[in-house]
């Protein structure tokens, strides 16, 4: 079992930048890969980012690419989400999420363990 720990959210003005952190503990040698989601009120949980623990490949959605930027510090067990040129619609809870096996990068679903999440609101 692999627990995740979100922080770093908070209040940011558009145009402004944050930074996300999710600190992984338990049987962290079993992640394969770790994501980032995003849920705005009365919307699904949507894809933000990616990345492959051991190939470091990352993965964006379309609508991040050039502003957001996902790394990991595989030895402190830990993902982040570097957050530039925020815009009022990037205000979501954002989630981290885990797994230990082989799938799509994209999906939920494709992900077994999960955060509680962080609140990003961007003020216009």
């Amino acid at each position: 079992q692999v627990q995740l720990v979100e922080s770093g959210g908070g209040l940011v003005q558009a145009g402004g930048s944050l930074r996300i952190s999710c600190a992984a503990s338990g049987r962290t040698f079993s992640i394969t890969a770790m994501a980032w989601f995003c849920q705005a009120p009365g919307k699904e949980r949507e894809f933000v980012a990616a990345i492959n623990w051991r190939d470091v490949d990352t993965y964006y959605a379309d609508d991040v690419k050039g502003r957001f930027t996902i790394s990991r510090d595989n030895a402190k067990s830990a993902m982040y989400l570097q957050m530039n040129n925020l815009k009022p619609e990037d205000t979501a809870v954002y989630y981290c999420a885990a797994r230990g096996y082989s799938a799509t990068y994209y999906e939920a679903q494709a992900y077994n363990w999960w955060g509680q999440g962080t609140q990003v609101t961007v003020s216009s």
